[in-house]
């Protein structure tokens, strides 16, 4: 289930598609707040709008404050091996694969918590 995933609206999709897209978008709310990093998104947003609106706030990161960049994604707990195979030297390109890995962790946790919790 979790490992199928091949892009950032599979994931999007499958938390849809399980009724876990709120818990998502709360655990990436928490996850940028331990981060301290603003990231403001309302609980009624669309999937390709929190993947679009995802995307620029990385690739701001990447750009302009790759400190908070790089305490996000230990926060979220992407994985450094995964974020070291990313090919592309497009800053654009490397910020929407970092998207679906911050997505595909984020969705691990949620599904990993929803599953084991009593």
């Amino acid at each position: 289930m979790l490992s199928k995933l091949n892009n950032s609206m599979e994931v999007l999709e499958a938390a849809q598609s399980k009724q876990l897209y709120q818990k998502m978008l709360v655990q990436l709310k928490k996850d940028f707040e331990l981060a301290n990093v603003e990231f403001e998104i309302s609980n009624e947003i669309k999937p390709s709008e929190l993947k679009g609106k995802l995307h620029e706030k990385l690739y701001f990161l990447l750009m302009e404050r790759f400190q908070d960049y790089l305490k996000l994604l230990y926060v979220i707990d992407v994985p450094e091996n995964d974020v070291k195979k990313i090919k592309s030297i497009d800053v654009v390109d490397i910020s929407a694969e970092v998207c679906f890995l911050v997505l595909k962790r984020v969705w691990t946790k949620v599904w990993f918590k929803n599953k084991y919790s009593a």
